[in-house]
């Protein structure tokens, strides 16, 4: 929530953000292993409303329980990849340090892509916005990636609206706002 608080006064006015929480089996894309369906999922969803509440944007929080198997992870990088090739911009922020697994560089793979820095470095922990748009018709995967280190300030990271409009998601400044409503000093 403190992340749609935080977006609310930067989103142009045809725009809206909204959190979704959903704990238990995931139905909104066709998994065919049911084991693949049991997800916990945190995130944000910005949408278009002059063009009929389009989802432009969504904002991934990355739980332990999407790290903890091979079938979650997939499940949530099948996710992320229906989303970018709807054309939704995809913003993961993984603070799970208790499973050393990179669901961007997955991501990744599955879009036979790689990204030098995390693939030579083991990093479990980042912040990263993915979008893909056509470039001269020509389709390009776009990312900004950022390593996070336990103890440093939270990154802001663009979240794109459309091809030219992006706003800052600011992580650092919604981390703090969470601490101070649930009183963690």
């Amino acid at each position: 929530m403190a992340i749609v608080q935080g977006l609310a006064p930067l989103l142009p006015d045809d725009f809206t953000a909204e959190p979704r929480v959903h704990l238990g089996t995931y139905c909104e894309i066709d998994v065919v292993d049911a084991d693949l369906a049991e997800q916990y999922e945190y995130e944000v969803r910005v949408y278009d409303q002059a063009h009929g509440r389009q989802l432009v944007a969504a904002v991934e929080i990355v739980s332990p329980a999407n790290k903890d198997r091979p079938e979650s992870r997939r499940a949530f990088v099948t996710k992320c990849a229906v989303l970018l090739h709807q054309g939704v911009c995809v913003s993961m922020v993984d603070l799970v340090t208790t499973r050393n697994f990179n669901i961007y560089t997955d991501l990744l793979a599955e879009l036979g892509r790689s990204d030098a820095p995390f693939a030579t470095r083991s990093l479990s922990v980042y912040a990263v916005t993915c979008r893909c748009r056509k470039i001269g018709g020509i389709p390009k995967l776009e990312t900004w990636a950022y390593p996070l280190v336990v103890g440093e300030p939270l990154p802001p990271v663009p979240l794109w609206l459309s091809d030219e409009l992006h706003v800052s998601l600011e992580l650092e400044a919604s981390y703090e706002e969470t601490c101070r409503v649930l009183r963690i000093p």
